[in-house]
């Protein structure tokens, strides 16, 4: 790849949302991008058990209270009839659900309604054949988008597949791509806000590469600072709980997430030197349960642990967006998944195998089509007062009140830090206790709070 302009490349992934849920309006502007058809969105149904029909629509309701449901069988049941079981899952799981709630499953956001989503869909490059790894929940499509596989895991624990066995899947002893960083000399960070999900890799925990977690407001100070100086590989998640959430995890306010977006590319735009030669990729990790209306094509199994599941299909389609002075604005047909991030990683610094799915995977390079520096790309994104202010109090507070699957898992997980880090590797302790003894302590606050 030696006309790869791109010296640094930044990946943020969020939780929880289909394509044509986020993106799907935009074929308002890109009529070639396979989104919703603003002329017969209503010939796309779901039906409940009870016979009530749901057609794709419009919806500008920021906050979804009830989490779909998103693991492996619910998933199945959604794909069924050519994606006709969205809202018949959700029904099934929440039978005192009310009709509004189930539309919701079926609704996407109109174009503008995202103030940072979609400006930054308009100014850079859609992916709208961008599927997930797997057609199930958060850990094991993040273990795909940064090691190639989940090592046969497909639930979270304490689902009552893995909660027998926490330790074990606390260690997920595998190689990720930070390892394979570290084997090139590619300097790396993860910049996180509350409890870094990554470190369920036990390798994370290595004094090597504990050293390069920072709180996110590190990364804005790199942002700032000299481009020579910044990561190569950035990698930035999301804050996953509490008042601050910002992930897009339902039940939270969506603008939480379009106010991280936002704060993100306006740290890389604000720097010439740094933008200029940057790779922003945003991406989301599955669906979370709302409807999108393609139907996940097979998939190259990862490795040999298929005793819970073959791998042998991609998940349903998750918004995710190329954003850097060297793509154009256009919509990116090919078919990706987490792992093509990977493949893009591997090419570029000559990474080490990161599984059979990842060398199989189509690279993001494709999407680098430009030849020269673009000048006319979006200074800043902003959010009005109005769309930063929380539009129902109440139901805030009832969605801080509430802890979802990936939330018990996170919480396990740092319990798991807290109990037994000490005893499994002491130095890797030692340089890891900055960070373990905060998110400790958060959660704690946050326990409290929900027991309170």
């Amino acid at each position: 790849m030696d006309a790869d302009p791109i010296r640094h490349v930044v990946v943020l992934i969020l939780e929880n949302r289909s394509f044509d849920q986020m993106l799907g309006s935009l074929r308002e502007i890109y009529p070639d991008l396979d989104g919703v058809d603003p002329n017969d969105a209503t010939a796309r149904v779901n039906n409940d058990d009870e016979g009530n029909t749901y057609a794709q629509r419009a919806g500008e309701l920021r906050q979804m209270l009830i989490d779909p449901h998103h693991e492996v069988p619910h998933v199945a049941v959604q794909l069924e009839g050519h994606n006709s079981g969205f809202v018949r899952d959700f029904a099934r799981s929440y039978p005192q659900s009310k009709l509004n709630a189930r539309q919701m499953i079926m609704n996407y956001y109109p174009r503008g309604c995202l103030p940072a989503l979609h400006p930054l869909a308009e100014a850079f490059t859609i992916c709208d054949h961008w599927h997930s790894s797997l057609p199930g929940p958060t850990w094991p499509n993040r273990f795909f988008a940064l090691s190639g596989t989940s090592s046969g895991h497909v639930g979270m624990p304490g689902d009552g597949v893995h909660g027998a066995d926490l330790a074990g899947y606390f260690q997920q002893n595998q190689e990720t791509v930070f390892d394979r960083l570290n084997e090139q000399g590619i300097h790396w960070k993860d910049y996180f806000h509350d409890i870094p999900q990554s470190t369920v890799f036990s390798h994370q925990r290595r004094p090597e590469n504990a050293a390069r977690y920072f709180y996110i407001h590190e990364f804005f100070a790199d942002a700032r600072g000299d481009e020579q100086e910044f990561p190569q590989f950035a990698f930035i998640e999301p804050c996953y709980m509490g008042w601050r959430q910002n992930d897009d995890h339902p039940p939270f306010d969506v603008m939480r997430g379009e106010k991280l977006i936002a704060d993100i590319y306006n740290a890389i735009r604000a720097n010439k030197a740094l933008w200029e030669s940057t790779l922003l990729v945003i991406f989301f990790d599955e669906h979370g349960g709302f409807y999108d209306h393609v139907v996940p094509p097979a998939a190259v199994p990862p490795d040999d642990h298929q005793d819970e599941y073959s791998f042998k299909q991609l998940g349903i389609r998750i918004p995710a967006l190329l954003i850097s002075p060297w793509v154009d604005r256009r919509v990116e047909h090919t078919l990706f998944d987490h792992t093509s991030v990977l493949r893009y990683l591997s090419d570029k610094w000559s990474l080490g195998t990161l599984g059979r799915r990842t060398e199989r995977a189509n690279s993001i390079a494709i999407a680098i089509t430009r030849k020269s520096l673009r000048t006319e790309t979006p200074e800043r994104i902003t959010l009005t007062s109005k769309q930063l202010a929380p539009p129902d109090p109440e139901a805030e507070e009832r969605a801080f009140g509430t802890l979802n699957s990936h939330q018990h898992a996170l919480t396990a997980l740092t319990r798991y830090l807290k109990d037994c880090l000490v005893d499994e590797a002491p130095r890797a302790y030692a340089a890891f206790s900055r960070i373990a003894v905060a998110i400790t302590a958060a959660l704690d606050k946050i326990l409290d709070r929900l027991s309170g």
